[in-house]
């Protein structure tokens, strides 16, 4: 296979199979167009974005009452609002399904399993909602969360959501001032958190923790029996109840959904917080819903029944995203602990068991199983497996490659970008494009994505900064705690007036396909040439040596000098051999401006919860500069491997 044939190519038939066809010929038909490819598609989906996204409502059938005007404001993007007359709730359109077939199954590492029906779900949710409402939950009201991946996380979601409370989740590995400068901020109503979890074959107890969280955010706590520790999690929090005595009072009927706004706030996440106290980013119901809709159904074209899965925690707003497969009828796979406890065959062994049709996962585990030597096409019956999805990081031309020769060789690959900030994809997949090795398929429907350079001219086949230049549903309410969004307008309209500056380095590709070269803010400007640090890794981590790396920029006698750290497989030595071999690959396989003036080996990467490596972090750390949130690291000790090295001193 060379880069100049494409790694997957639908066939007409399939193409013609699909919900993003059915979904185009509706649009054929409803505006009197004659749309016959995707870039037809997109092109028409932002030229006319009142009635794209009205047929996104229709044909993916949204339950609530749309109203008349679909866009006002279009021109101004912090003005702009859709369907401003519309009333809907989110936890309906997610519980719109009903039986004993399945609508949750859940496996952990440590082998325990449970499989939710609709008709429990709904059970479920009823009687959360029946004793938030008891407890005086109205809307507007927030509920924080810091739970596993479970099937009743879900149900507290659905349940709040129903009732029209802002839902904000954190995994329970963050640390208590970690959690706190998350839900400090926003004074929950009602605290639920575990007791426990289990990652990398150890149980974790977490009771003194949520004690300790409860008292400080002075709410009331609702604890979720997992992995032990239920009674010491009692005797510390004063006043906390177990769920099954929470809802015990109540008896199962119709779930009740309160009618709301549009805009109404749905969900609260977070920004990394690795530069500072993290940012509360407000996502409105009808924005979330319409927006993650389009992409399980037209993007990756889930139908209902089909098992759909991502690897993620209740930290990160892919569980979001994931979650929102019920609207589509979907089944939705949860996870919690280690992707590798006790081995890398875990997530494939429940892929194989039950059936699939959808994996998402990071970059980064991609990379861990093709360096492990797993090879699950060979290993894992993965017939059902027609689409895999993979973001977090940029996923290395040898990453696409591996999917196709190690994991399953008919498969629709789909690299995907976005981010907490959208609650969804800037750039993804579509099952009517070809995949080509290294290359996000292309823009979102109805997102008007483009490549500019540093004054705001348009840019192909060259490197800058992503933008999005027209209004779309999924862009933020507020942000928590900013009344004249003056933070909101720093972080994405300071750069370009008008127009959704998203941080990331990007390149338009010949097929119309994106690659993204890793954050703006992190890119590498020796001697005033812009470097992507993705390109530099998609070099260095192909070497077997090489386990991971990260590279920032020092500032160095008036320039910039790019410096390489790179942790090493078990029993491997940063000599002049090895360090030549990274040198020579990175500039054959880059250029010499890629070239690092320094390689230096650590024994540890930091990276956040969600297993993004902290390269601004890193860089501050290494011109003595302080890290202002450790907290918002899941491994803040590694960040004392980069402080005062005497490498880079000379």
């Amino acid at each position: 296979m060379t880069d100049n044939t494409p790694l997957w190519t639908p066939s007409d038939a399939f193409q013609r199979s699909t919900p993003i066809y059915a979904f185009m010929r509706h649009c054929n038909a409803t505006f009197a167009q004659n749309m016959a490819s995707y870039s037809d598609l997109h092109a028409w989906s932002v030229d006319h974005s009142a009635d794209f996204w009205t047929a996104v409502w229709n044909f993916c059938e949204i339950k609530g009452h749309r109203g008349e005007r679909a866009l006002i404001n279009g021109e101004q993007m912090l003005d702009a609002a859709f369907f401003p007359d519309a009333t809907l709730n989110f936890a309906q359109n997610l519980l719109s399904t009903k039986g004993s077939t399945d609508a949750i199954i859940f496996r952990a590492e440590d082998r325990a399993s449970d499989r939710w029906s609709w008709d429990q779900l709904h059970e479920q949710v009823s009687k959360l909602q029946q004793a938030f409402m008891a407890l005086g939950i109205e809307p507007g009201d927030r509920i924080a969360a810091m739970m596993p991946n479970l099937p009743e996380t879900v149900a507290c979601m659905l349940a709040a959501t129903s009732i029209g409370a802002i839902w904000s989740s954190c995994s329970p590995d963050f640390g208590e001032q970690g959690v706190m400068d998350r839900f400090g901020q926003i004074e929950p109503k009602l605290f639920i958190a575990c007791s426990g979890y289990w990652y990398n074959g150890k149980l974790q107890n977490v009771a003194d923790k949520v004690g300790a969280i409860a008292r400080r955010l002075g709410c009331p706590t609702l604890i979720v029996p997992y992995a032990g520790g239920v009674t010491s999690a009692l005797e510390t929090t004063d006043g906390a109840r177990l769920l099954e005595d929470f809802i015990e009072p109540f008896a199962a009927k119709p779930v009740e959904f309160t009618q709301l706004p549009f805009s109404h706030p749905l969900f609260i996440l977070f920004s990394s917080g690795t530069t500072g106290i993290p940012k509360c980013i407000v996502h409105s119901a009808g924005g979330s819903l319409l927006q993650l809709m389009k992409e399980h159904r037209l993007h990756c074209g889930v139908v209902p029944g089909e098992r759909v899965f991502y690897f993620t925690t209740c930290g990160w707003m892919m569980w979001n995203w994931l979650v929102a497969g019920l609207a589509a009828g979907a089944t939705i796979c949860l996870y919690d602990g280690s992707p590798f406890a006790p081995d890398g065959n875990v997530l494939f062994d429940y892929a194989r068991d039950e059936q699939f049709a959808v994996f998402g996962t990071s970059a980064k585990y991609i990379d861990a199983v093709r360096k492990s030597g797993l090879t699950p096409i060979t290993t894992h019956d993965l017939t059902s497996l027609r689409l895999m999805t993979s973001t977090g990081s940029p996923l290395s031309p040898e990453g696409f490659s591996f999917v196709y020769e190690g994991i399953k060789a008919d498969i629709q690959l789909a690299s995907i970008s976005g981010g907490t900030d959208i609650v969804s994809c800037f750039v993804l997949g579509n099952p009517l494009s070809p995949v080509w090795r290294g290359e996000i398929q292309g823009p979102g429907l109805g997102l008007a994505i483009d490549v500019w350079d540093e004054e705001g001219h348009p840019l192909r086949e060259v490197k800058g900064e992503l933008v999005c230049t027209k209004a779309f549903p999924s862009m933020p309410v507020m942000f928590w705690s900013d009344p004249d969004k003056a933070k909101y307008k720093a972080a994405y309209f300071e750069r370009f007036d008008n127009v959704w500056c998203h941080g990331d380095f990007a390149e338009w590709t010949s097929h119309d396909g994106l690659i993204i070269h890793g954050r703006s803010d992190a890119t590498l400007n020796p001697g005033g040439v812009r470097i992507g640090t993705a390109e530099i890794y998609n070099q260095v981590e192909q070497l077997p040596e090489v386990e991971e790396a990260i590279c920032i920029g020092q500032d160095w006698e008036g320039d910039v000098r790019v410096v390489l750290f790179v942790r090493l497989a078990a029993g491997i030595a940063l000599d002049e051999r090895l360090s030549k071999t990274i040198r020579d690959k990175i500039r054959a396989g880059a250029s010499p401006r890629h070239v690092p003036a320094k390689i230096i080996a650590v024994p540890d990467i930091p990276r956040t919860k969600s297993g993004k490596i902290v390269e601004l972090a890193v860089r501050e750390v290494v011109h003595g500069r302080t890290v202002k949130n450790m907290e918002a690291l899941a491994n803040p000790d590694a960040l004392s491997h980069f402080a005062n090295r005497i490498e880079l001193q000379t």
